[in-house]
């Protein structure tokens, strides 16, 4: 077994499988710039290996694949005056996209806790495997920022409105429904990741990927995200925030008010922006393009300050009391989203084409 053992993540080969495993368990196994270099070049170097069938990405510990990418570092950088973010988000986003075309099957074992820059490893995986302990989100609104790393990509493409639902309030998926929402496809208990790893590392070939994941799949634990998919569509498809806050407090449910709880407690500029982003997301042709339009977010969440705010606000002072800017949705005006979501000039865009 060829073992390469970087600090923060391990890769090397078991058999004719290429293996990454995150391995900042303290941290949740969160995403730093040096390991996103890692993983790319590693990818690069097993698709022209023959004897490489199949990549698998798993976490150390039991507590999660990947809670996100290493936004502290991206605050303290930003605070700086760096220009980090930029060069992390948009090598991020080649990762991702690289990621969503990788020409030989990549297995990601999203085992415990998954969010942000994890759904970027895993979720445009061709094998995407879930646990009794998995829990997926994309929670960017809640520090000022808009999913990215393709999640705009993902979430347009969840059922009816359930997208919106959860890019809005950062809602967890557990159990069955991560498959559901599109963010999964197969369910195996955790007790038997590894003797999946070792079947998949044995393969002769790539075709056995899927024979070999079926002997050990199960049917998942029940969820509530699809038993509330009727009031998802009926309270999340219009077009504004404030329609949607609306319709929550027309329905006056326990379900509705505790979304509704949810929704008061994240950017107000955030919020327009996923929705604007989501819906862009269902009209664009490939995961590259939404992640081009992505970039543009990001970039201008940051420079405005939105970012920084609640990163300061949740991650670093801790009062989770964040001064949003614009404070209330009424503040955050067509105009405005219009001028984010606008292309960024030449010399700084993100231009991702899909092959």
């Amino acid at each position: 077994m060829a073992e390469e053992h970087l600090e923060d993540v391990i890769i090397r080969r078991e058999g004719r499988a290429g293996r990454i495993t995150l391995n900042r368990p303290k941290a949740l196994n969160a995403l730093t710039y040096p390991m996103v270099l890692a993983i790319h070049d590693a990818l690069k170097r097993w698709e022209q290996d023959p004897e490489i069938a199949v990549v698998i990405l798993d976490g150390t510990g039991d507590r999660a694949l990947c809670a996100g990418g290493d936004v502290r570092a991206i605050y303290d950088s930003a605070s700086e005056g760096s220009g980090f973010a930029r060069k992390f988000w948009a090598d991020e986003y080649r990762l991702n996209a690289y990621i969503g075309r990788y020409p030989k099957p990549y297995v990601a074992f999203m085992d415990g806790i998954v969010m942000g820059g994890g759904i970027g490893l895993s979720g445009h995986g061709s094998h995407r495997i879930v646990t009794e302990r998995s829990q997926l989100a994309m929670p960017e609104t809640g520090i000022g920022l808009i999913p990215d790393v393709g999640g705009t990509w993902l979430l347009a493409h969840a059922p009816g409105e359930t997208g919106i639902y959860l890019g809005l309030t950062g809602e967890r998926m557990r159990g069955a429904g991560t498959m559901y929402a599109r963010f999964a496809d197969t369910f195996v208990p955790s007790s038997r990741l590894s003797d999946l790893a070792k079947a998949l590392s044995e393969i002769q070939n790539s075709s056995e990927v899927d024979s070999v994941i079926a002997r050990f799949s199960e049917a998942p634990p029940p969820s509530d995200l699809a038993s509330h998919a009727r009031e998802i569509d009926a309270t999340f498809c219009f077009d504004s925030v404030e329609k949607i806050r609306d319709a929550l407090a027309s329905m006056n449910t326990e379900w509705s008010r505790k979304t509704l709880e949810e929704l008061d407690r994240r950017s107000p500029l955030a919020l327009k922006l996923t929705l604007a982003a989501i819906r862009n997301a269902r009209t664009l042709p490939s995961l590259e393009a939404a992640l081009n339009v992505e970039y543009r977010l990001t970039v201008r969440l940051l420079e405005h300050g939105e970012f920084l705010e609640g990163v300061r606000a949740l991650l670093v002072d801790k009062d989770k009391a964040p001064k949003w800017n614009p404070p209330r949705l009424a503040d955050v005006t067509d105009e405005m989203v219009a001028q984010f979501l606008s292309p960024l000039p030449p010399d700084e865009a993100l231009e991702l084409v899909a092959p």
